[in-house]
């Protein structure tokens, strides 16, 4: 059972190296090196928790980061078979309807994150007990199922990366629900994205490449549905002095990206981070954010060429909402 809204997607392309940042609340670009002005005097532990497919040594890097900026981090114990177990879902006839829950057949990965909670208030020091929730990929939805599921008052941030946070529509052709209905469980029984002093959602979003159709927008074979954020012009489509070879393996590469994209929100001709569309990354009510140049995974990721939302560079552009 596929657990995310979106498969696992070869590296697409290099674009230019990320400088800026959006924030879809102020419409504004700001510089990356924006961190706080003021330090907390007891800065919250940090919960990671892992995207579909990884697992837990893939952020070990990601919590070195965050150690040397003072953030105690915990994260939550997951291997690459554990993810074969979502394949109980095979049998609940949900499935085969797309109707399915997150519950029973994700209650091994909500108690994980159960533990690294624990793991996590200890280890912090004479602090409030409250702590921040960074989930990578589908560690973000699952992140809203915990919180709603648990109820927990413990957690003051859910900060995501990269997570594919909206269903797909219904009734386009050609899109498969790759979640079963799970987005679709968590879009209408999750609580909605706040930013309030209570509890922040911070929804990060990556633009590193962006996907095309397989056929022109003329084509009476393609069937899409508009994203409702402005699209610029592609990276692939502005390179016009290549040679033959290089061009078209780039455009198979957008075009593979968009069938990707396409599966998560309807379109293939949208920005995202080669995996994600940046319009599913983010969630009305939340803080969101935009990276230029940031890669979905740590998998074939690149601090210099390729780099993710956990790369070094990229982590500082974030970071504040953690110390904050």
């Amino acid at each position: 059972m596929a657990m995310s809204a979106v498969a696992w997607l070869s590296p697409c392309t290099t674009i230019s190296p990320y400088k800026f940042r959006r924030c879809s609340c102020c419409s504004a670009i700001s510089s990356q090196a924006d961190l706080p002005t003021t330090t907390a005097t007891t800065i919250r532990p940090a919960v990671i928790l892992p995207g579909l497919g990884n697992n837990t040594n893939d952020y070990e890097k990601l919590a070195l980061i965050l150690k040397g900026y003072g953030v105690p981090t915990a994260i939550a114990k997951v291997s690459r078979i554990d993810w074969l177990r979502n394949a109980a879902g095979l049998l609940d006839t949900n499935y085969w309807r797309g109707t399915l829950s997150p519950r029973p057949v994700l209650d091994w990965y909500l108690e994980r994150i159960d533990e690294a909670v624990s793991e996590a208030k200890q280890l912090a020091q004479g602090g409030s007990g409250n702590l921040s929730f960074i989930g990578h990929s589908a560690g973000g939805w699952l992140a809203r199922v915990y919180l709603q599921e648990f109820r927990s008052s413990d957690i003051s941030l859910l900060l995501t990366l990269g997570t594919p946070h909206l269903p797909p529509p219904k009734g386009l052709p050609g899109v498969i629900d790759q979640t079963r209905g799970l987005l679709y469980y968590v879009e209408k029984n999750c609580a909605k994205a706040v930013y309030s002093p209570e509890l922040r959602y911070v929804c990060i979003a990556g633009r590193y490449i962006q996907g095309s159709r397989f056929f022109d927008s003329n084509s009476t074979s393609s069937s899409e549905v508009k994203a409702s954020v402005e699209q610029p012009m592609s990276e692939v489509a502005a390179v016009s002095n290549t040679n033959a070879d290089t061009l078209t393996a780039s455009t198979f590469r957008a075009r593979f990206v968009g069938q990707g994209y396409k599966q998560v929100c309807g379109q293939a001709d949208v920005w995202g981070d080669g995996v994600v569309p940046e319009v599913s990354a983010h969630l009305k009510g939340a803080l969101n954010v935009t990276l230029d140049g940031v890669y979905h995974s740590p998998v074939g990721s690149d601090d210099a060429t390729r780099p993710w939302y956990g790369s070094p560079a990229v982590v500082q552009q974030w970071i504040r909402h953690l110390l904050v």
